[in-house]
Parts: C-alpha cells; structure tokens; sequence
C-alpha cells in the first residue's frame, strides 16, 4: 500500500493520510458496486487494501453538501461526495483513479480490472 500511496500522493499532489483515505473509500465503491470476484482478486492484490477500507469506512465524512447529494445520487457521485469530504478536490479526482487504476492492472492484471471497470456506470472516466 505504501508504494501506491506514494505514487498518488506524485500524481495529485495529495497528503499521504488523504491519499490512503481516498483509496480507502474507492475500494470499498468497488467492494459495493463492482462484481465480487473480480473486487476480490483486486484487493487480495493490494497489500493493507483490507485495512485502508476498513480505516476509510470508520473516519468517512458524510462530505458536505455534495455528500448529500452524492447519497441521493448514488454511484460515482456519492464516492465523489466522500472523496471530497476527506479533502480530495475535484481537479485530483481523475489523476488518483487513473493512478490507482494503473496500479491495480500491474498487481492484478487487465482480467481483473476491466470488468470491474466495465460494470460500473460512470467509472470509466475516473480510469
């Protein structure tokens, strides 16, 4: 975890403590919305994955206003409400998806990430 949080921190500019977090919120979207198989296959991949959900599950802010609106929204625009609420702007949101993203094809391959990818709306333009 330790090296992707690095990489993100390089590519968004974000602390190392918001950067976990937004990982954090963004796997447990992908345990939530993605097909299970291919989520778990990903954050079996990730070593302290299981934790950065876990701690991002416990501390999540509800994100504002736009954590309202993302809760009645649902999908890619309730993860953007949370990713906001831990400090993530809307500038970094692109850059630590693709990031992220781009790690997770290294450590678990294409035949993990597309379908997870390809079966949430909206997704494909964070990645």
């Amino acid at each position: 975890m330790d090296e992707l949080i690095a990489r993100v921190t390089e590519k968004t500019g974000l602390e190392a403590s918001v950067a976990r977090k937004a990982i954090g919120l963004i796997l447990a979207y992908l345990q939530k919305e993605g097909p299970a198989n291919e989520v778990g296959q990903l954050v079996a991949a990730l070593p302290g994955a299981e934790d950065a959900i876990s701690s991002a599950q416990g501390d999540s802010s509800g994100g504002g206003i736009m954590g309202m609106m993302g809760a009645m929204g649902g999908g890619v625009m309730a993860l953007g409400g949370q990713l906001m609420g831990v400090g993530v702007s809307m500038g970094q949101m692109q850059p630590l998806g693709k990031e992220l993203f781009a790690y997770g094809r290294e450590k678990a391959g294409e035949d993990v990430m597309g379908p997870i990818v390809g079966s949430i709306p909206g997704l494909s333009q964070f990645v």
